[in-house]
């Protein structure tokens, strides 16, 4: 077993066991590499690819906020998987809009529509509407309108996975929108989408939440397709 393997493994292990809860600091390296086993040098290595992970924080100095950490940041994992695979086209943006289109329709078809908490997803829809003409700022608004959206459904992977799926795009979606003929009217035509996509979550109606959602990343998705064509 590689090293990080073996410090992931006890970690997990600690964590399942309830020695270790998220926001626990991680002992010191020395005592962690005897009671591992494994060089002082594996470990760092070890602690390194964990970081990348998410699944620890270290921060040197002194305080509550230095050492070794253990952070629940899997969205971070997820991302450098995806970043890798489009990188290496071995996944398509256009595999990414489907995924996109069947955990967004599937969060709006089982959200919490009664006990949901809709103040994030308001309060990004004010934002946008004075974020203006900016692309890079109403895309950045629009991806946590989305995300907030999903989190009504109660499921933290799905949320976790729309996060991990908007950052590994940020910069596709850039390029699409900047693409587009007229970027402040598509942004008008999105506000607008997006206020009636939010009346329907807040109202309870799940299937024209689901309805309207599907249309609104589908159409946006054939416009800068067609964009990007031309």
């Amino acid at each position: 077993m590689k090293a990080h393997e073996t410090v992931m493994s006890w970690v997990t292990e600690e964590l399942r066991s309830g020695r270790l809860r998220i926001g626990d600091h991680l002992p010191g390296e020395r005592a962690l590499a005897e009671t591992l086993e494994v060089s002082r040098g594996s470990l760092r290595e070890a602690l390194r690819v964990l970081e990348a992970l998410g699944t620890i924080r270290t921060s040197t100095g002194s305080g509550p906020r230095s050492g070794t950490v253990i952070t629940a940041a899997p969205e971070q994992a997820l991302t450098l998987a995806l970043n890798l695979q489009l990188a290496t086209s071995h996944v398509q943006h256009a595999d990414v809009y489907e995924v996109r289109l069947l955990l967004e329709t599937w969060a709006a078809s089982h959200a919490d529509h009664v006990g949901g908490d809709w103040s994030d997803a308001e309060r990004t829809l004010a934002l946008m509407d004075d974020a203006g003409p900016a692309v890079d700022e109403f895309l950045k608004l629009d991806a946590e309108f989305h995300i907030a959206l999903s989190r009504s459904a109660g499921n933290p992977l799905i949320s976790t996975l729309m996060d991990a799926l908007r950052t590994s795009i940020a910069d596709h979606t850039l390029t699409r929108a900047r693409s587009l003929p007229d970027w402040e009217r598509t942004a008008e035509r999105l506000r607008a989408e997006h206020r009636a996509i939010f009346v329907s979550f807040r109202e309870g109606d799940a299937a024209r939440a689901t309805e309207l959602l599907r249309a609104h990343i589908r159409g946006y998705y054939e416009e800068t397709a067609a964009a990007l064509e031309s």
